[in-house]
């Protein structure tokens, strides 16, 4: 769609200044001249029309360059999105397939424990036990 877009553009523009470039002789009535060439004749309400119909071939070029960009930028944020998620999703893979440490006994020195009580001091409970 961008490509198509700028080809349009650059077309658009081309014939554009082309017509300029070689009709620089103006008058009510007067034969259009492409490349030495007199493709056709053209009055003044043709002119415009056909300018009309250039503005409106250019727009349409502009649109399609613009579609073509935002789409382009669309799918290389839901791939970066993508890519971000496997990354986390392998990471935590990683880290659930690595084997634990064995944890301290409760008695040894440095568990957190309190002094002759058997569960640690700072544990983590989902769910109240009535404690």
């Amino acid at each position: 769609m961008l490509i198509i877009g700028l080809l349009l553009v650059a077309a658009t523009a081309a014939f554009t200044a082309l017509l300029i470039a070689f009709n620089l002789s103006g008058g009510p009535d007067y034969a259009v001249t492409l490349f030495g060439i007199q493709p056709f004749t053209i009055n003044v309400l043709g002119a415009f029309l056909s300018g009309i119909a250039l503005m409106l071939i250019f727009g349409l070029g502009l649109w399609l360059m613009l579609g073509g960009a935002a789409l382009i930028v669309r799918r290389s944020r839901r791939r970066r999105t993508t890519r971000h998620a496997v990354t986390e999703r392998d990471e935590l893979r990683d880290r659930l397939d690595r084997p634990r440490p064995e944890a301290p006994p409760a008695d040894s020195p440095g568990s957190g424990a309190a002094p002759g009580s058997r569960r640690p001091a700072h544990r983590f409970h989902l769910l109240k036990h009535g404690h």
